[in-house]
């Protein structure tokens, strides 16, 4: 059995984000995969790192356990809205806290090379998100810095491969259209 993780990466439960969330779980767990869902705007921890690496910083409760539930997934479905080309900055800071030394990888020791462990092998990533741009613009024009972001990100750490899915125009969308992109979530639920 597939062992899923959705993460929200949007603050609302009532967004866009959060449906198509919500459609994908249904999928997978209609695929017979085992589902768990974490949900950002629901999480309390600080947001920043105060010493940045290099300086030990209280863990909280809620980043433990986000910690362990990726631990726990075979595949990672990561759903935001992109705001100003990326992830929002609660999600930024998700994974600034998350993916942290001794968790997510170690640097080794080398005089010659940068070298590092990546402790998240063999799990796989989807990156869902929603945008105001159309997909294509954003990819092709813009450049695409949210997923090449994510994809650094989780590839550093042993998560390979990472897929996209991309939703938009938003605001130029119509009842229909989101009713479609739902079902879309809900089928990539049942076939990744």
């Amino acid at each position: 059995m597939k062992k899923v993780l959705v993460i929200l990466g949007h603050s609302s439960s009532s967004s866009l984000c959060a449906s198509l969330a919500a459609q994908y779980c249904e999928g997978a767990e209609e695929a017979g995969s085992e589902v768990k869902q974490l949900n950002l705007g629901e999480l309390n921890f600080a947001p920043f790192l105060d010493g940045g690496y290099v300086e030990d910083q209280v863990i909280e409760q809620d980043i433990i356990k986000a910690q362990d539930d990726i631990k726990w997934a075979d595949h990672l479905v990561i759903v935001y809205p992109t705001w100003w080309s990326t992830p929002p900055a609660l999600f930024k800071a998700f994974f600034e806290r998350t993916m942290l030394p001794g968790f997510a990888y170690k640097y080794k020791k080398s005089k010659k090379v940068v070298a590092w462990d990546k402790y998240l092998m063999g799990k796989s990533a989807r990156i869902i998100s929603t945008m105001d741009s159309p997909p294509m613009y954003y990819q092709w024009v813009v450049g695409d810095p949210g997923f090449k972001m994510m994809k650094d990100i989780l590839n550093f750490c042993g998560i390979k491969p990472v897929k996209k899915t991309y939703f938009g125009s938003v605001k130029m969308s119509t009842e229909d259209k989101r009713k479609k992109w739902l079902q879309a979530c809900y089928k990539l639920g049942q076939q990744d």
